[in-house]
Formats: C-alpha cells, sequence, structure tokens
C-alpha cells in the first residue's frame, strides 16, 4: 500500500537509435572562444611560406595544405597528442580534430612525414609565435630565468653499450659470422656436388643478424672514437671505457634525471621571461652538462628578441668563471648560483661594507646572491622557469621526444616551445591585439593544458 502511493521518478528521454539532425557546419559545434578556434584564427594570420616552399614540386598527387596539417598538428601537441597514429584517430572522433581538418582524414604515415618534412619550419614557427607575444606585451626581458632539463630520447637505454664492451662483442660477433659462413660454404660446396651450378643469392638468416649487429657495433666504436679526437684535439686519444653509444638513436646520450636516475636523453635549456613564462631562447643539445650552453642561450635571446635581458636569473649548473665573465660582458645583471642549494640550511648572513678588491669572480656572486636584493631577485628564478618544464611535462605529457636524431629532435622541440608559448598567449586575454577579431570577451582557456 505504501508503496503504491510512492511517485514514480521521471527521466529524461534515453533512446541510442534516435536520429541525429547534424549541424550543416562542424563550426557551430565548436566554442568560438575555445582552443580549436583560437588555432585556427591563428594559424590563418601566420606566414606559411616556409611551410608552402616544400611543396613547390607540381607532380605527384595534391598533398594536404600545410595550412591545415599545421592546425591539426599544433592542436594535438596543445592537448598531448603527438602520436601521429593517435592523431589519425582522433580525426575520426573528436570534434576539434574533425574542424581543423575540414572533416579530412590524413593517415598517420601522412601526418608523420609532415612534421618530418618541415623540421626547418618549426624554427621559424616558434620565432614568429615569439614575435606575437612581444607584440601582445607578454615579453618586456626585465628578468627572465635560465633553467634545463633532460627529455627521454625515443631510444631504450638497453640499447647502448660501453665502449670498453664493444671490443668483446666485436670479437663475439666476429666469430659467429665466421662461423656461418664456414657452413653457409661448406653447404653451398654439398649443394653445388649435388644439384650443379643453380644457386640462390640470399644471406643466411644468421649472417643476416649477426653481420648487423657487428657492422652496427664497428660503426658506434669509429664514433666514440672519431668524437674523443674532436673533443680533446688529440689525434691519439680514445674514449673513456664508460662512454656509451646508443644503437637505437646513436646521437643520444645516457644523462641523470632527478625523477628518473639514469636515462637516455637528450638536454633542454630554456629562458623564460618573468612576465607571462614565455620562452624566449631556448636549445637541444647531446651534452649532460648545462653550463657550455649559457653563452649561445644569452646570445640568442638577443637574436630573437632585438635585446638582451637586463637581469638573468640561474642556478649553479650555469657557474662557471667563464660564464660570469660572459654575462658581465654583455652589461647583465646576473644572479647565479654559485653551488647547489640545501634544503633546510640555515641562510648565511647578508654581507656589509664595501665589496673587498680581491675577491673573485665566484666570491663577488656570492656576496651579491647573500645581500638582501640578490635574496629577493634570486627567488623568483624557481617561479619563473620551473613551472615551464612541470606544464609541458606534466601539463600536456611531453616526457619524451618522437623524432630521433639531434636535427630532428631539435625541430620537435621548436614546435613543443612554440606551443606552450601560443598557450600562454591564448590565456593572456590579449591575443585580440595580435589576431584579428580575437577579442578578451570570447576568450576561454579550458581546453588548453596548462596546468
Amino acid at each position: 500500500m505504501r508503496e503504491s502511493r510512492m511517485r514514480q521518478k521521471t527521466f529524461r528521454p534515453y533512446d541510442q537509435d534516435s536520429l541525429l539532425l547534424m549541424p550543416p557546419s562542424l563550426r557551430d559545434w565548436i566554442d568560438p572562444a575555445g582552443l580549436p578556434a583560437f588555432i585556427s584564427d591563428l594559424v590563418d594570420e601566420l606566414d606559411l611560406r616556409p611551410f608552402l616552399a616544400a611543396h613547390e614540386e607540381p607532380r605527384g598527387m595534391p598533398p594536404y595544405h600545410p595550412a591545415m596539417m599545421l592546425k591539426v598538428l599544433l592542436y594535438g601537441y596543445a592537448t598531448g597528442v603527438r602520436s601521429s597514429r593517435r592523431i589519425e584517430e582522433r580525426l575520426g572522433s573528436d570534434v576539434g580534430f574533425m574542424f581543423l581538418a575540414g572533416q579530412a582524414h590524413p593517415d598517420h604515415k601522412t601526418i608523420g612525414e609532415f612534421r618530418r618534412r618541415h623540421l626547418a619550419a618549426f624554427s621559424g614557427l616558434f620565432l614568429e609565435v615569439l614575435v606575437l607575444c612581444r607584440r601582445a606585451g607578454l615579453v618586456r626581458l626585465g628578468r627572465v630565468a635560465l633553467d634545463g632539463t633532460k627529455i627521454k630520447a625515443n631510444a631504450s637505454k638497453h640499447k647502448a653499450m660501453s665502449y670498453a664492451r664493444m671490443p668483446e662483442r666485436e670479437a663475439a660477433l666476429a666469430a659467429k659470422v665466421a662461423a656461418i659462413l664456414a657452413e653457409a660454404e661448406a653447404t653451398d660446396a654439398a649443394e653445388d656436388a649435388a644439384y650443379g651450378d643453380e644457386r640462390g643469392d640470399e644471406l643466411p638468416p644468421g649472417l643476416r643478424t649477426h653481420a648487423g649487429r657487428l657492422e652496427a657495433i664497428r660503426e658506434a666504436r669509429a664514433a666514440l672514437e672519431a668524437e674523443a679526437k674532436v673533443r680533446t684535439g688529440n689525434p691519439d686519444a680514445v674514449p673513456e671505457p664508460k662512454a656509451q653509444r646508443n644503437f637505437t638513436d646513436p646521437e643520444s646520450r645516457m644523462m641523470r634525471s632527478r625523477p628518473d636516475g639514469w636515462v637516455q636523453a637528450y638536454n633542454v635549456g630554456a629562458v623564460v621571461d618573468d612576465t607571462a613564462q614565455v620562452i624566449v631562447a631556448t636549445v637541444v643539445t647531446a651534452d649532460p652538462v648545462d653550463t657550455r650552453s649559457l653563452p649561445g642561450l644569452v646570445e640568442q635571446v638577443t637574436r630573437n628578441t632585438g635585446r638582451s635581458p637586463r637581469r638573468l636569473l640561474a642556478d649553479a649548473g650555469y657557474c662557471s668563471d667563464d660564464n660570469l665573465a660572459h654575462l658581465a660582458g654583455a652589461g647583465i645583471d646576473a644572479y647565479v648560483a654559485v653551488a647547489r642549494d640545501h634544503h633546510g640550511r640555515e641562510a648565511p648572513a647578508a654581507p656589509r661594507g664595501r665589496i673587498p678588491a680581491r675577491l673573485s669572480a665566484r666570491e663577488r656572486m656570492s656576496r651579491k646572491l647573500r645581500t638582501k636584493e640578490g635574496r629577493r631577485h634570486y627567488a623568483r628564478r624557481k617561479a619563473i622557469v620551473e613551472p615551464v618544464f612541470g606544464q609541458i611535462k606534466e601539463a600536456r605529457g611531453f616526457r619524451r621526444f618522437s623524432l630521433r636524431g639531434l636535427e630532428a629532435v631539435r625541430a620537435e622541440w621548436m614546435l613543443v616551445a612554440a606551443v606552450h608559448n601560443l598557450g600562454k598567449l591564448f590565456g593572456s586575454g590579449r591575443a585580440g591585439r595580435v589576431i584579428p577579431g580575437w577579442t578578451p570577451a570570447r576568450r576561454r582557456t579550458t581546453g588548453w593544458a596548462t596546468g
């Protein structure tokens, strides 16, 4: 009786077989203030001549338009979808990708080829985006911070071999190759006696594998020896026994990463402006040491923006007498740590009086960092540059390069850096200054992975 008096709950209609009247355009499904619309409007304003120049060959099948492919690629990197196969899948299931592609559906091979074909254009893309950020007032160069991070290569550390182990493996493989050749020769002789002169041209399966490995080891050993001679300037120099060469990506190196330990990686350095965390200079090297990259990065800031930063902050990884002299010669007010930070250690007392004339460059910098002003400036370093790597690695999930080889990796990183800066422009409310028709009233930051 009580149950009969209970009112029946009414739910919204649910029918998986109901007909759907699609809108006449995918644009009607896109938030006009959202990420896909922003990327589409922005790419339409870019100078695409470097991308178009790669398609001057009139013969062959008509390619997809570079504007469309670039929009899809930028959207993929902005949302953490970088794999060409994953992008291909999203082109058939994600409205944002479908809108940017105009419902075209290039396959993963075409997407991967576009990325490889336009490696050189990505550096120009980074610079063009940086110009837009400057015009929008997001770069002032009053204070910049410099830092580095290790990003994994597209290679396993288990596919590497030390120089000391190469002769042993080379000898073992050479013996196997000789044994296989001897067996093949005996088999050929027996078959010639039985069947005459008829034979195939294929190498024995075992020889294909072992001979290839032997050749790879010999090439790796020669490369390490050549690097040692160039590095030392000594024609008789030999590599360190622990020097390694990776067979998947020979230009990557074993490097120590704080969260991951020893990894096969590249070293990425970036100079970030304090105003809006825009990357104003960046570099990728196979050198695990940060120190040597500072002069080039400082000079790159000037090339990219037309002027030097007023003040620069960097951790102890960039401290050397040469670097301090370089910064002083450039007229930059530098705050570079001379030793690693030790958490929990009480800060030394601030210095008083005149600076002693006998102090070395490092001692002067150490004294400068202990002053009230020095502490105030240097405390900003982590807040300026470290969140940038966090946004790229954590929010957008870029922890591993997709391409191999230093040249390709550098180009891919320029694409990543350009996407990061575009995210800052998108979230600033100032994009309307550089993109006609884009106003702060239309802006919405949802969709861009910024952390």
